[in-house]
Protein backbone atom coordinates (compact mmCIF):
# COMPACT_ATOMS: atom_id res chain seq x y z
CA UNK A 1 0.00 0.00 0.00
CA UNK A 2 2.64 1.88 0.72
CA UNK A 3 4.51 1.21 -2.05
CA UNK A 4 0.95 2.47 -4.05
CA UNK A 5 0.89 5.79 -2.64
CA UNK A 6 4.26 6.99 -3.79
CA UNK A 7 4.08 6.33 -7.40
CA UNK A 8 1.05 7.96 -7.14
CA UNK A 9 2.61 10.64 -5.40
CA UNK A 10 5.38 10.82 -7.95
CA UNK A 11 3.14 10.59 -11.14
CA UNK A 12 1.49 13.61 -9.68
CA UNK A 13 4.19 15.68 -9.19
CA UNK A 14 5.48 14.67 -13.01
CA UNK A 15 1.80 15.50 -14.28
CA UNK A 16 2.33 19.05 -12.43
CA UNK A 17 5.55 19.48 -14.34
CA UNK A 18 4.70 18.67 -17.57
CA UNK A 19 1.55 20.81 -17.50
CA UNK A 20 3.41 23.52 -15.51
CA UNK A 21 6.20 23.32 -18.27
CA UNK A 22 3.00 23.32 -20.95
CA UNK A 23 1.23 26.61 -19.84
CA UNK A 24 4.38 28.73 -19.21
CA UNK A 25 5.50 30.86 -21.60
CA UNK A 26 8.60 31.50 -22.54
CA UNK A 27 9.70 35.05 -21.51
CA UNK A 28 11.83 36.81 -24.32
CA UNK A 29 14.69 38.16 -23.57
CA UNK A 30 14.45 40.84 -26.13
CA UNK A 31 13.03 41.75 -29.17
CA UNK A 32 16.17 42.79 -31.19
CA UNK A 33 19.58 42.21 -29.83
CA UNK A 34 20.96 45.32 -28.16
CA UNK A 35 24.35 44.73 -30.81
CA UNK A 36 21.89 45.19 -33.64
CA UNK A 37 19.51 48.25 -32.46
CA UNK A 38 21.64 50.80 -33.70
CA UNK A 39 21.19 49.56 -37.41
CA UNK A 40 23.12 51.89 -39.90
CA UNK A 41 20.90 53.81 -42.82
CA UNK A 42 22.79 51.80 -46.01
CA UNK A 43 20.80 54.46 -48.18
CA UNK A 44 23.22 57.45 -46.24
CA UNK A 45 26.41 55.31 -46.84
CA UNK A 46 25.76 54.74 -50.30
CA UNK A 47 24.93 58.28 -50.60
CA UNK A 48 27.81 59.14 -49.05
CA UNK A 49 29.94 56.82 -51.18
CA UNK A 50 28.05 58.67 -54.44
CA UNK A 51 29.27 62.20 -52.69
CA UNK A 52 32.87 61.26 -52.30
CA UNK A 53 33.00 59.68 -56.12
CA UNK A 54 32.05 62.87 -57.38
CA UNK A 55 34.63 64.35 -55.82
CA UNK A 56 37.10 62.14 -56.53
CA UNK A 57 36.94 61.93 -60.01
CA UNK A 58 39.79 60.27 -61.42
CA UNK A 59 40.02 57.11 -58.12
CA UNK A 60 38.66 54.24 -58.13
CA UNK A 61 34.85 54.30 -57.27
CA UNK A 62 34.19 53.55 -53.60
CA UNK A 63 30.59 52.65 -54.49
CA UNK A 64 31.69 50.39 -57.24
CA UNK A 65 33.96 48.80 -54.74
CA UNK A 66 31.98 48.39 -52.10
CA UNK A 67 28.96 46.64 -54.52
CA UNK A 68 31.03 46.01 -57.49
CA UNK A 69 28.57 47.54 -60.07
CA UNK A 70 28.54 51.71 -60.14
CA UNK A 71 25.67 53.81 -58.31
CA UNK A 72 23.55 54.21 -62.11
CA UNK A 73 23.85 50.79 -62.74
CA UNK A 74 22.63 50.35 -58.35
CA UNK A 75 19.29 52.60 -59.05
CA UNK A 76 18.82 51.19 -62.61
CA UNK A 77 18.51 47.36 -60.41
CA UNK A 78 16.46 49.01 -57.21
CA UNK A 79 13.65 50.12 -59.57
CA UNK A 80 13.85 46.56 -61.12
CA UNK A 81 13.72 44.70 -58.24
CA UNK A 82 12.02 47.13 -56.01
CA UNK A 83 7.99 46.32 -56.58
CA UNK A 84 9.18 42.12 -55.76
CA UNK A 85 11.12 42.69 -52.73
CA UNK A 86 9.51 45.44 -50.97
CA UNK A 87 7.79 44.86 -47.99
CA UNK A 88 5.38 46.69 -45.51
CA UNK A 89 6.10 47.79 -42.21
CA UNK A 90 4.12 46.22 -39.44
CA UNK A 91 2.75 47.45 -36.05
CA UNK A 92 5.66 46.18 -33.99
CA UNK A 93 8.36 47.06 -36.32
CA UNK A 94 10.05 48.47 -39.61
CA UNK A 95 10.39 46.70 -42.59
CA UNK A 96 13.67 46.19 -43.88
CA UNK A 97 14.04 48.92 -46.89
CA UNK A 98 14.41 47.75 -50.55
CA UNK A 99 17.85 49.64 -50.99
CA UNK A 100 18.85 47.93 -47.64
CA UNK A 101 18.21 44.20 -48.77
CA UNK A 102 19.67 45.06 -52.49
CA UNK A 103 22.62 46.15 -51.46
CA UNK A 104 23.14 43.43 -48.71
CA UNK A 105 23.17 40.83 -51.61
CA UNK A 106 25.65 42.19 -54.29
CA UNK A 107 27.47 42.94 -50.87
CA UNK A 108 27.25 38.83 -50.80
CA UNK A 109 28.08 38.26 -53.95
CA UNK A 110 30.66 40.95 -54.44
CA UNK A 111 32.87 39.64 -51.60
CA UNK A 112 31.30 35.81 -50.62
CA UNK A 113 31.66 37.22 -46.94
CA UNK A 114 29.89 34.88 -44.04
CA UNK A 115 26.19 35.67 -42.94
CA UNK A 116 27.65 36.68 -39.42
CA UNK A 117 30.00 39.07 -41.11
CA UNK A 118 27.58 40.54 -43.02
CA UNK A 119 24.61 40.99 -39.94
CA UNK A 120 28.05 42.73 -38.18
CA UNK A 121 28.57 45.48 -40.79
CA UNK A 122 24.53 45.88 -41.68
CA UNK A 123 23.67 45.21 -38.15
CA UNK A 124 20.76 42.05 -39.28
CA UNK A 125 21.03 39.23 -37.71
CA UNK A 126 22.40 36.21 -39.72
CA UNK A 127 19.52 34.60 -39.86
CA UNK A 128 17.20 37.66 -41.62
CA UNK A 129 20.38 37.87 -44.52
CA UNK A 130 19.85 33.96 -45.10
CA UNK A 131 16.62 34.39 -45.78
CA UNK A 132 16.87 37.17 -48.07
CA UNK A 133 19.86 36.67 -50.22
CA UNK A 134 18.44 33.45 -51.91
CA UNK A 135 15.02 35.89 -52.28
CA UNK A 136 16.49 38.81 -53.75
CA UNK A 137 18.80 36.84 -56.51
CA UNK A 138 16.02 35.28 -57.39
CA UNK A 139 14.22 38.65 -58.18
CA UNK A 140 17.23 39.57 -59.88
CA UNK A 141 17.13 36.62 -62.34
CA UNK A 142 13.24 37.28 -62.80
CA UNK A 143 14.13 40.96 -63.70
CA UNK A 144 17.17 40.34 -65.98
CA UNK A 145 16.31 37.25 -67.71
CA UNK A 146 16.19 39.56 -71.18
CA UNK A 147 19.95 39.80 -70.56
CA UNK A 148 20.82 36.04 -70.99
CA UNK A 149 18.77 34.87 -73.86
CA UNK A 150 20.59 32.21 -76.48
CA UNK A 151 19.88 33.74 -80.16
CA UNK A 152 16.76 31.51 -81.78
CA UNK A 153 16.97 32.96 -85.01
CA UNK A 154 19.69 33.06 -88.04
CA UNK A 155 19.98 36.77 -88.27
CA UNK A 156 20.97 36.77 -84.36
CA UNK A 157 23.28 34.12 -84.83
CA UNK A 158 25.38 35.77 -87.93
CA UNK A 159 25.54 38.68 -85.75
CA UNK A 160 27.41 36.63 -83.29
CA UNK A 161 29.58 35.32 -86.21
CA UNK A 162 30.53 38.59 -87.15
CA UNK A 163 31.44 39.76 -83.76
CA UNK A 164 34.03 37.14 -84.08
CA UNK A 165 34.91 37.02 -87.32
CA UNK A 166 36.03 41.16 -86.51
CA UNK A 167 37.28 40.91 -83.04
CA UNK A 168 39.07 37.52 -83.31
CA UNK A 169 39.29 36.52 -86.98
CA UNK A 170 37.57 32.71 -86.68
CA UNK A 171 34.82 32.67 -89.20
CA UNK A 172 31.95 30.89 -89.15
CA UNK A 173 32.10 30.47 -85.09
CA UNK A 174 29.04 31.24 -83.05
CA UNK A 175 30.17 30.66 -79.45
CA UNK A 176 32.80 29.09 -76.97
CA UNK A 177 32.28 26.52 -74.89
CA UNK A 178 33.33 25.45 -71.50
CA UNK A 179 32.66 24.51 -68.16
CA UNK A 180 33.76 25.64 -64.47
CA UNK A 181 33.19 24.42 -60.89
CA UNK A 182 31.51 25.95 -58.23
CA UNK A 183 32.66 25.14 -54.90
CA UNK A 184 30.27 23.91 -52.99
CA UNK A 185 29.41 22.35 -49.42
CA UNK A 186 28.85 18.40 -49.70
CA UNK A 187 24.78 18.45 -50.25
CA UNK A 188 22.95 16.09 -47.35
CA UNK A 189 23.15 12.24 -48.27
CA UNK A 190 25.04 12.62 -52.05
CA UNK A 191 28.20 10.76 -50.95
CA UNK A 192 30.90 11.38 -53.92
CA UNK A 193 28.71 12.47 -56.50
CA UNK A 194 29.71 16.15 -56.26
CA UNK A 195 33.35 15.54 -55.31
CA UNK A 196 35.43 16.16 -58.44
CA UNK A 197 38.87 15.05 -59.73
CA UNK A 198 40.02 18.80 -57.76
CA UNK A 199 38.94 16.90 -54.79
CA UNK A 200 36.45 19.35 -53.48
CA UNK A 201 32.95 19.21 -53.80
CA UNK A 202 31.36 21.40 -56.97
CA UNK A 203 28.58 21.88 -59.47
CA UNK A 204 29.62 22.44 -63.21
CA UNK A 205 28.34 25.91 -64.53
CA UNK A 206 28.31 25.06 -68.39
CA UNK A 207 28.43 27.99 -70.43
CA UNK A 208 28.10 29.13 -74.26
CA UNK A 209 30.30 32.61 -74.45
CA UNK A 210 30.06 35.11 -77.37
CA UNK A 211 33.26 37.08 -78.84
CA UNK A 212 32.05 39.98 -76.13
CA UNK A 213 32.21 37.80 -73.01
CA UNK A 214 28.62 37.51 -72.54
CA UNK A 215 27.14 34.18 -71.53
CA UNK A 216 24.40 33.08 -74.47
CA UNK A 217 23.68 29.97 -72.45
CA UNK A 218 24.19 28.72 -68.58
CA UNK A 219 23.29 25.32 -67.38
CA UNK A 220 24.26 25.03 -63.49
CA UNK A 221 23.74 22.31 -61.41
CA UNK A 222 25.30 19.14 -62.97
CA UNK A 223 27.67 17.10 -60.30
CA UNK A 224 31.24 17.75 -59.92
CA UNK A 225 32.08 14.09 -60.63
CA UNK A 226 30.72 14.59 -64.29
CA UNK A 227 33.42 15.44 -67.32
CA UNK A 228 32.67 18.90 -69.35
CA UNK A 229 31.70 16.63 -71.94
CA UNK A 230 29.06 14.47 -70.09
CA UNK A 231 27.76 17.88 -68.39
CA UNK A 232 27.05 18.93 -71.88
CA UNK A 233 25.50 16.03 -73.28
CA UNK A 234 23.14 15.75 -69.91
CA UNK A 235 22.05 19.79 -71.15
CA UNK A 236 19.44 20.87 -73.29
CA UNK A 237 21.78 22.91 -75.59
CA UNK A 238 23.19 19.27 -76.35
CA UNK A 239 19.32 18.40 -77.73
CA UNK A 240 19.08 21.37 -79.54
CA UNK A 241 22.83 20.49 -81.39
CA UNK A 242 21.71 17.10 -82.13
CA UNK A 243 18.03 17.83 -83.08
CA UNK A 244 19.27 20.50 -84.99
CA UNK A 245 16.62 23.22 -83.56
CA UNK A 246 19.18 25.49 -82.65
CA UNK A 247 18.16 27.39 -86.64
CA UNK A 248 21.68 28.27 -86.42
CA UNK A 249 22.33 29.59 -90.23
CA UNK A 250 23.38 26.88 -92.79
CA UNK A 251 27.00 26.17 -93.90
CA UNK A 252 29.02 28.51 -96.33
CA UNK A 253 32.14 28.57 -97.61
CA UNK A 254 35.29 30.44 -95.76
CA UNK A 255 36.84 33.40 -97.22
CA UNK A 256 39.24 31.90 -100.47
CA UNK A 257 37.29 28.85 -100.12
CA UNK A 258 34.74 26.75 -102.05
CA UNK A 259 34.07 24.00 -99.61
CA UNK A 260 30.65 24.69 -97.55
CA UNK A 261 31.83 25.40 -93.31
CA UNK A 262 28.75 24.80 -90.85
CA UNK A 263 28.76 27.48 -88.52
CA UNK A 264 30.26 25.92 -85.06
CA UNK A 265 31.01 26.39 -81.42
CA UNK A 266 34.44 25.85 -80.16
CA UNK A 267 35.39 23.90 -77.01
CA UNK A 268 38.36 22.03 -76.00
CA UNK A 269 39.27 17.74 -75.72
CA UNK A 270 36.26 17.43 -73.02
CA UNK A 271 34.09 17.94 -75.62
CA UNK A 272 32.77 15.50 -78.50
CA UNK A 273 33.89 16.99 -81.34
CA UNK A 274 31.01 17.09 -84.08
CA UNK A 275 29.69 19.06 -87.26
CA UNK A 276 28.59 22.03 -84.72
CA UNK A 277 31.45 21.80 -82.11
CA UNK A 278 35.31 22.05 -83.51
CA UNK A 279 37.80 21.21 -81.25
CA UNK A 280 41.76 21.35 -81.70
CA UNK A 281 43.54 18.44 -83.12
CA UNK A 282 45.10 15.55 -79.77
CA UNK A 283 48.40 14.76 -79.60
CA UNK A 284 51.78 15.95 -80.38
CA UNK A 285 52.22 18.00 -83.83
CA UNK A 286 55.59 19.51 -84.96
CA UNK A 287 56.35 22.71 -84.90
CA UNK A 288 55.01 25.20 -87.68
CA UNK A 289 52.66 22.15 -88.42
CA UNK A 290 49.47 22.91 -90.12
CA UNK A 291 47.38 21.01 -87.19
CA UNK A 292 49.57 22.99 -84.88
CA UNK A 293 48.42 26.44 -86.32
CA UNK A 294 45.31 25.37 -86.39
CA UNK A 295 45.46 24.36 -82.48
CA UNK A 296 46.93 27.82 -81.92
CA UNK A 297 44.40 29.58 -83.47
CA UNK A 298 41.52 27.37 -82.00
CA UNK A 299 42.88 27.71 -78.81
CA UNK A 300 43.75 31.16 -78.62
CA UNK A 301 40.05 32.10 -79.97
CA UNK A 302 38.58 29.80 -76.89
CA UNK A 303 40.59 31.38 -74.35
CA UNK A 304 37.56 34.13 -74.36
CA UNK A 305 35.30 31.80 -72.32
CA UNK A 306 38.36 31.42 -70.07
CA UNK A 307 38.55 35.33 -69.75
CA UNK A 308 34.78 35.29 -69.62
CA UNK A 309 35.31 33.03 -66.61
CA UNK A 310 37.81 35.20 -64.81
CA UNK A 311 35.69 38.71 -65.23
CA UNK A 312 32.93 36.56 -63.66
CA UNK A 313 35.00 35.56 -60.65
CA UNK A 314 36.79 38.73 -59.88
CA UNK A 315 33.88 40.56 -60.06
CA UNK A 316 31.55 38.51 -58.09
CA UNK A 317 34.18 36.68 -55.71
CA UNK A 318 31.35 34.28 -54.16
CA UNK A 319 32.46 32.31 -56.92
CA UNK A 320 36.41 32.40 -55.72
CA UNK A 321 34.83 30.35 -51.88
CA UNK A 322 32.94 27.81 -51.27
CA UNK A 323 28.81 28.78 -51.29
CA UNK A 324 27.58 27.40 -47.81
CA UNK A 325 24.12 26.82 -49.22
CA UNK A 326 21.96 23.85 -49.98
CA UNK A 327 22.44 22.98 -53.70
CA UNK A 328 19.28 24.65 -54.78
CA UNK A 329 20.32 27.91 -53.48
CA UNK A 330 23.92 27.75 -54.42
CA UNK A 331 22.51 27.10 -58.35
CA UNK A 332 20.33 30.45 -57.80
CA UNK A 333 23.44 32.69 -56.29
CA UNK A 334 25.33 31.75 -59.48
CA UNK A 335 22.45 32.54 -61.76
CA UNK A 336 22.07 35.81 -60.48
CA UNK A 337 25.88 36.55 -60.61
CA UNK A 338 25.83 35.56 -64.20
CA UNK A 339 22.17 37.66 -65.11
CA UNK A 340 24.04 40.55 -63.17
CA UNK A 341 27.42 39.93 -65.31
CA UNK A 342 25.09 40.49 -68.95
CA UNK A 343 23.53 43.01 -67.17
CA UNK A 344 26.79 44.99 -66.80
CA UNK A 345 28.58 44.14 -70.36
CA UNK A 346 25.74 45.82 -72.19
CA UNK A 347 26.75 48.83 -71.96
CA UNK A 348 30.00 48.04 -72.97
CA UNK A 349 28.70 46.23 -75.99
CA UNK A 350 30.84 47.12 -79.05
CA UNK A 351 29.08 47.16 -82.87
CA UNK A 352 29.50 43.86 -84.62
CA UNK A 353 31.13 43.12 -87.84
CA UNK A 354 30.29 42.42 -91.14
CA UNK A 355 30.90 39.13 -93.47
CA UNK A 356 33.29 39.69 -96.02
CA UNK A 357 31.12 40.27 -99.02
CA UNK A 358 32.12 37.87 -100.95
CA UNK A 359 31.01 35.17 -97.93
CA UNK A 360 27.54 37.00 -97.94
CA UNK A 361 26.71 36.61 -101.39
CA UNK A 362 27.21 32.92 -101.92
CA UNK A 363 24.36 31.01 -101.13
CA UNK A 364 23.75 28.83 -97.96
CA UNK A 365 23.94 25.18 -98.92
CA UNK A 366 22.43 22.65 -96.22
CA UNK A 367 24.52 19.57 -96.04
CA UNK A 368 25.28 17.15 -94.03
CA UNK A 369 29.16 17.38 -93.25
CA UNK A 370 32.15 15.19 -91.31
CA UNK A 371 33.59 17.11 -88.63
CA UNK A 372 37.49 16.16 -90.10
CA UNK A 373 36.37 18.46 -93.11
CA UNK A 374 35.48 21.50 -91.11
CA UNK A 375 38.69 21.29 -89.55
CA UNK A 376 40.73 20.76 -93.01
CA UNK A 377 39.05 23.85 -93.96
CA UNK A 378 39.85 25.96 -91.67
CA UNK A 379 43.46 24.32 -90.77
CA UNK A 380 44.00 25.88 -95.03
CA UNK A 381 41.86 29.16 -94.23
CA UNK A 382 44.15 29.82 -91.49
CA UNK A 383 47.40 29.24 -93.39
CA UNK A 384 46.49 31.71 -96.38
CA UNK A 385 46.19 35.03 -96.84
CA UNK A 386 42.83 35.57 -95.67
CA UNK A 387 43.50 33.71 -92.91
Amino acid sequence: MLDYNIVACIASVVLYVIIHKKNRKIKRRYWVRPSLRNRPNVSLILEDFRKDDIKRRNIRSKFNTFLRISSEEFEILLNLTGPMISKTDTRWRNAVSASDRLAITLRYLATGDSYFSLGTLFKESPQFISLIIPEICQALISTLSNYLRMPNTQGEWLSVARSFMQKWNVPNCVGALDGKHIRIQCPNNSGSEFFNYKSYFSIVLLVLIDANYNFLYVDIGCQGRISDGGVLRNSTLFDMIRDGTLSLPQAIPLQGRNTPVHFYFIGDDAFPISQNIIKPFSGYHAKGSPERVFNYRISRRRMVVEDAFGILSNKFRILHSRIGLQNEKAKIVVMACVHLHNFMKRNERTTDGVLNEEQQNIPQIALNQEPSVIRNELKCYFLSKQG
